[in-house]
């Protein structure tokens, strides 16, 4: 203890630093103001502290000026995450996700829980090279169709989900923001930054060994819980009526129908078909899709929203009217713009009550094209044309999603908030694939910085259709944007102070003795526990500084104590405030904060334990 007491130095500008960083990680904590104004207050704190009582380096020059603590900002790891986020964007706005994750439930079609385990691992590959949040978000919808298949609640199957993304992250130095920052941060303090794979094959290990708990032992530790919401709130077993008018030189002209099921549609049956000479109902047999033909066809929202996706022009017709235009002439449907669906509800006092629902003039002034109708399961005997609204039908919409959006004034419907959702542009789906391997490709190859291979990859999702300038903008996430920066602030502090010398230094004096694998296995569990507490891309960048400043100590590679950072960091498994795809299977799985504890903590301390026993004979300490 004494040798201890020796090591804290009477340093103001330290102990400042330090107070700003436990400040901060309060506030995250807690979560009383937005994260945004946090990372601004403790920039604002640093620079107006250190404005008046400088740190003096060599020459008498403020080693933490204004220029310094406001350079995270423009840190080319905050730029590339930033830009990964626009790539990643490109990919699940295309649908590409989506329908590799279609595959994948084909693949494992009769055995559920080897299509839960082959989507564990795809989720795990796929994240090593893409940002894990919109993956979770693309197989959330699978993992709960697959959890229905398997008789298993949600709660059994989700957190798996999200572990799973965060374990792939850990391979690819691209796999993980918090990755990137660690190796900025190296940057930062004049080591050598990572490459691509550099961490690769211990990455591999962690992640193999995590997945194996995921797969065997997690669904073990988590609760058989659903809620009632959930049940109300699914959407996937309403069924919307709809009408296709087989025009001259329709894809579907020819295309056979087998009982009910049409070819070119899946998921959709056909309840009538109506022709100049006779109505046809089904089961149908020997009969194929004619010229002048009218379809009158039901089917889940899922499958109607996949229609619309893959051919916007096929639902123009669902009223059993020509497609109608706005005043000003433009398509309603959104097809030149940013196209979503949604959800309305008749209202009982609604002006619409009693009208045709081509008649109604309801699309000319919403500028929404009416895709199906639904009224309590009611089986319709008549052409949609000749449907008369009442209170309480429920219409398919869609287009632009500022139209969406403007029906929360509209007085004959009630929007349902939660069904909105934007229409993938899978036209685009190529080009987004496309793009997304060049980035990939230019990166590993260290061809150009990755930097630059995001950067250019994020601004051709634009010009190439991908992405509109809205789509990119929303993508980047400001929370972000701000904490990234405030932290590089805290860390550059840190070291100029001698703050992280001064924390390396007590973690030698506690347990150098023991030797470099001892430090280290520490080192790894103290990174992992406070991951747990605040973001762990904070964590990274805090932590790194701490770990140059041991390996020097110690006079060992600094990648070594950097890598642990990287692992450490990303092992934000106890809690749900450490990693954002936590949060995004709470609501899903119906998660509380003891569940993460109770199901994650065992999986930090194995990863703790492979990587202590691993890293020393794999570095050679």
């Amino acid at each position: 203890m004494s040798e201890i007491s020796t090591l804290i130095p009477a340093n103001p500008a330290m102990w400042v630093t330090f107070g700003a960083i436990l400040l901060a990680l309060v506030l995250y904590a807690i979560e009383r103001i937005p994260e945004e104004v946090t990372s601004i207050v403790v920039i604002c704190l640093l620079l107006v502290f250190f404005s008046i009582l400088p740190v003096e380096g060599a020459g008498g020059k403020n080693l933490l000026n204004p220029e310094r603590l406001l350079a995270g900002f423009a840190n080319p790891a905050l730029l590339t995450v930033l830009a990964l986020l626009v790539v990643g964007q490109g990919m699940v706005r295309t649908g590409v996700l989506e329908r590799g994750a279609g595959l994948i439930v084909h693949l494992g079609k009769g055995n559920p829980w080897t299509s839960v385990a082959i989507t564990m691992t795809v989720v795990l590959i796929i994240s090593a090279f893409l940002n894990n949040i919109p993956v979770v978000v693309i197989f959330i919808p699978i993992m709960q169709t697959l959890a229905t298949q398997l008789g298993q609640r949600e709660s059994k199957v989700m957190m798996g989900l999200s572990f799973s993304a965060v374990l792939g992250g850990m391979t690819t130095l691209i796999g993980s923001g918090t990755n990137l920052l660690v190796s900025g941060a190296m940057e930062e303090l004049g080591e050598q930054g990572f490459s691509f794979f550099d961490f690769t094959i211990p990455g591999i290990v962690l992640a193999a060994v995590g997945l194996l708990y995921v797969l065997f032992v997690n669904p073990h530790l988590l609760p058989d819980r659903t809620s009632l919401a959930s049940r109300i709130m699914d959407r996937s077993r309403k069924s919307f009526l709809t009408q296709i008018e087989i025009g001259r030189g329709h894809r579907l002209i020819g295309a056979p129908i087998h009982g009910s099921f049409i070819d070119g549609l899946p998921g959709l049956r056909v309840r009538r078909i109506f022709r100049a000479e006779r109505n046809f109902v089904p089961p149908f047999h020997d009969t194929t899709v004619k010229v002048g033909d009218h379809l009158l066809v039901v089917g889940q929202r899922a499958a109607l929203t996949a229609a619309a996706a893959e051919d916007p022009a096929l639902l123009h017709s669902a009223t059993g009217l020509a497609p109608e235009l706005a005043p000003d002439g433009d398509d309603i449907t959104g097809q030149l713009g940013e196209r979503a669906v949604a959800e309305v509800m008749i209202t009982p006092y609604s002006s619409m009550i009693g009208s045709y629902i081509g008649k109604a003039g309801f699309q000319r002034r919403s500028r929404c094209n009416v895709l199906g109708i639904e009224r309590r399961n009611h089986v319709y005997r008549s052409a949609l044309s000749e449907v008369a609204l009442e209170a309480g039908d429920v219409l398919l919409l869609m287009g632009r999603d500022s139209d969406i959006k403007a029906l929360r004034a509209n007085s004959d419907v009630v929007l349902m908030e939660w069904s909105a959702e934007a229409l993938p542009h899978l036209r685009s789906a190529k080009r987004a694939a496309l793009t997304f391997f060049v980035v990939i490709a230019m990166a590993a190859t260290g061809l150009i910085p990755i930097v630059a291979a995001a950067l250019i990859g994020a601004i051709a999702m634009i010009p190439l259709g991908i992405l509109n300038v809205r789509e990119a903008a929303r993508a980047i996430d400001s929370k972000i944007i701000t904490m990234i920066p405030a932290a590089l602030a805290l860390g550059a502090a840190m070291q100029a102070t001698g703050g992280a010398d001064f924390l390396a230094n007590l973690v030698i004096a506690g347990f150098g003795d023991a030797g470099p694998a001892v430090v280290l296995s520490v080192f790894f569990l103290l990174t992992a526990v406070l991951a747990n507490i605040i973001s762990s891309k904070a964590c990274a960048v805090l932590f790194t500084p701490i770990a140059i400043g041991i390996a020097h100590q110690m006079q060992v590679d600094p990648v070594i104590f950097a890598v642990a950072v990287v692992f450490a960091a990303n092992c934000a498994f106890a809690t749900p405030v450490g990693y954002q795809t936590s949060l995004l299977v709470m609501g899903p799985g119906h998660y509380r904060f003891g569940d993460f504890v109770r199901a994650g903590a065992p999986l930090v301390i194995l990863l703790w334990l492979t990587f202590s026993l691993f890293a020393p004979w794999y570095y050679d300490l």
